[in-house]
């Protein structure tokens, strides 16, 4: 499909995970990718893919959760390709299991700023853009876990919590303008913030427990956000706006709870 043709695209943390599936999704949709990643190595890799499958990127390394830096991811696909038409902001980090208590404003400054502040800073800068051109999606990198506790650290869910309420308040903001805002909400994936959960389940021969919570009794692939992530890119979702969807396997449709074998 070709629903991203013509389209330039930014999409953040996109060295590895859901970012780097995303990169090569839209690319072979037809979209022209900023790649940005804080690793060097991670980052230009994802390029190298996408260009191998015939796709075109630009890598840039850098921290998008600083202020400046997110005005110069904006710049710098202006440069490069003429113009900014979707901005995907997916940088994360999970907090700690530290019980609430115990935990430090320290740590919540340090999650906001990644999980939510990043979030901001794209609405900010890319949403300028696209108002003053008349058009755009910004698409924003949730969780599952902002919807229940028990999903994740306490910090994460609720920095988690407000990119939702990000999402469509911005998405108000921009009425009139032809500026969409919406929010994935992922549940369980392999990505690198995700990937000690997976290799403890397999080094204690488990791994087939992993998700099994959800109504799909298993985890996601970073494929499948990428997904979602092109349709919201996309004119398919024209009509969607200020919106949190889960792509979790069905999880956020109930309370999981454990089976007791009889």
């Amino acid at each position: 499909m070709n629903r991203l043709r013509g389209r330039r695209a930014v999409i953040t943390g996109s060295g590895s995970g859901i970012g780097r599936a995303s990169a090569i999704r839209f690319a072979n949709e037809g979209a022209s990718v900023l790649v940005v990643g804080r690793s060097l190595e991670n980052t230009h890799q994802t390029v190298e893919m996408v260009r191998a499958a015939g796709g075109i990127a630009v890598a840039m390394v850098t921290d998008a959760s600083v202020e400046s830096n997110v005005a110069d991811i904006v710049a710098r696909c202006i440069a490069e390709f003429g113009g900014l038409d979707v901005f995907f902001s997916n940088i994360a980090i999970p907090g700690t299991n530290t019980p609430l208590l115990e935990q430090t404003v320290q740590e919540w400054e340090d999650v906001y700023r990644i999980n939510t502040i990043s979030c901001f800073l794209a609405v900010k800068h890319a949403g300028a853009h696209m108002v003053a051109q008349g058009s755009g999606s910004i698409i924003l990198t949730s969780s599952a876990a902002s919807l229940r506790a028990n999903a994740g650290a306490i910090s994460y869910s609720a920095s988690k919590a407000a990119v939702n309420s990000l999402a469509q308040c911005a998405a108000n903001a921009f009425a009139g303008s032809n500026v969409r805002v919406n929010a994935i909400l992922p549940g369980l994936v392999e990505t690198q913030m995700t990937r000690k959960v997976f290799e403890q389940a397999r080094a204690k021969g488990i791994e087939s427990k992993i998700g099994h919570v959800t109504p799909l009794k298993r985890a996601g692939q970073p494929e499948e956000i990428a997904a979602m992530a092109a349709f919201l890119a996309s004119d398919d979702a024209s009509f969607i706006d200020g919106q949190c969807f889960a792509v979790d396997g069905g999880v956020s449709s109930t309370h999981p709870f454990g089976r007791i074998a009889l």
